[in-house]
C-alpha cells in the first residue's frame, strides 16, 4: 500500500476518464502517456469500463490504471480481474470498501465530512478521496476538516482544473489530485488525442512549474569572478553581491570563485516539487546524482538535486521553490 501511495504522489495528477467505446481506451492511454501522465482512473459509469481497463493494461502494463465510481462488490471483482491497480469510490460504503481491502487492492473511498474520515480510519485507511472537492467547500474545507487527523492524506477530485490544481497540490496532506479537465468527454468522443496530449502536458508543466533561476560560471579564483560580475554591472547595471563562494551579478549570473560542478559551470532550475520532477524526468530517461540530494527537514522530501549528465559543459540542478 505504501508503494502505491508513493506512486500516486509521484504522478501527482490522476486523470479521471469515462470511456463509452472500448476502442478508445488504448489511443487515449497513449495520449496521456505522451503528455507525461502514465495514469488513469477509468470510471464504472459505463458498461465497458472493465473492458477498457483490460485493453489499457494489456497494451501498457506499466501504466498506473485504476477503477473509479466503484459502487458494488461485483464491480470490485470486475476491476481486479481487468487489472486495476487501485479502486476509487465516490462515497464511503463500508461493505464495498472492506471487500476491496480483503482482496488486497488499495481502496480510496470518497469522504466529504469528518464522520466519513473517521469511518475510513475505522476500516484501517490512511488515504481517502475528497469528493466532490470544490462543491464540498474546496481547499479551505479540506484544510479545516483534515486538521484533527494528522496522519490522513487526501486525493481531492471534483472541480479540479488547471487554475486551482497547484493550490491543492501544495497542501501537504494531498498526495495527488484527480481531474477530468484534460480528458473532457467531447475530446474523447471526437478522438482529439493530440489535444488531450497537449492539455495533459500543460497540466504536468503547471504542476512542476519549471523556472530558470541562475547560471553559475566557473572561474579560476575570486579576482576573476569579481571581474566578470563588474563587467555585467558596467554593461547592464546589474547589482553586485559578493558571497563566500561566488559573486552574483543581478539574480541570474553567479560567478564562482573556484571551479564548481560542471566543466563550464552550472544551471539552476526551480520547480514546485523536486521529488515529483525527478519522477517525471526519470520517465523521460534522465538520471540524477543521488549523492547530491538534500532533503527538507520538515517534510523529509528532496529539495535539491543535480542531474548526472551535463548540458554543453554545464551541470544542471533542481531546487525547490
Amino acid at each position: 500500500m505504501a508503494d502505491i501511495k508513493e506512486t500516486i504522489y509521484g504522478i501527482g495528477i490522476i486523470p479521471v476518464i469515462k470511456i463509452e467505446d472500448p476502442a478508445d481506451a488504448v489511443p487515449l492511454a497513449k495520449a496521456l502517456i505522451d503528455g507525461g501522465l502514465p495514469a488513469a482512473e477509468i470510471t464504472f459509469r459505463t458498461k465497458c469500463a472493465a473492458e477498457a481497463i483490460k485493453n489499457i493494461t494489456a497494451e501498457f502494463p506499466d501504466m498506473f490504471v485504476g477503477a473509479g465510481t466503484v459502487l458494488t462488490t461485483e464491480q470490485v471483482d470486475a476491476a481486479v480481474a481487468a487489472g486495476s491497480k487501485f479502486i476509487v469510490s465516490p462515497g464511503l460504503n463500508t461493505k464495498v470498501t472492506a471487500y476491496a481491502l480483503s482482496k488486497g487492492i488499495p481502496m480510496f473511498p470518497g469522504c466529504s465530512s469528518p464522520t466519513d474520515v473517521e469511518a475510513a480510519i475505522e476500516l484501517g485507511l490512511d488515504t481517502v478521496k475528497f469528493f466532490p472537492a470544490e462543491a464540498a467547500g474546496g481547499l479551505p474545507m479540506l484544510k479545516a476538516m483534515s486538521a484533527p487527523y494528522g496522519n490522513i492524506k487526501f486525493m481531492p477530485t471534483g472541480g479540479i482544473n488547471a487554475d486551482n490544481l497547484l493550490s491543492y497540490l501544495k497542501f501537504n496532506k494531498i498526495i495527488a489530485c484527480g481531474g477530468s479537465f484534460m480528458v473532457k468527454d467531447d475530446l474523447v468522443k471526437e478522438k482529439k488525442w493530440d489535444e488531450i496530449t497537449a492539455l495533459t502536458r500543460n497540466a504536468v508543466m503547471t504542476m512542476l512549474g519549471f523556472e530558470f533561476v541562475h547560471i553559475g560560471i566557473n572561474n579560476s579564483g575570486a579576482d576573476e569572478a569579481m571581474r566578470g560580475a563588474k563587467l555585467m554591472n558596467l554593461m547592464f547595471g546589474m547589482d553586485i553581491k559578493d558571497g563566500n563562494k561566488s559573486v552574483f551579478a543581478g539574480g541570474a549570473f553567479e560567478f564562482m570563485k573556484a571551479k564548481g560542478p560542471g566543466k563550464m559551470g552550472h544551471i539552476a532550475i526551480k520547480t514546485n516539487f523536486v521529488d515529483r520532477a525527478m519522477v517525471y524526468l526519470k520517465r523521460l530517461g534522465f538520471e540524477f546524482d543521488e549523492s547530491t540530494i538534500t532533503y527538507d527537514e520538515k517534510s523529509g522530501r528532496p529539495k535539491f538535486v543535480y542531474f548526472k549528465d551535463e548540458i554543453c559543459g554545464f551541470a544542471v540542478h533542481l531546487i525547490q521553490k
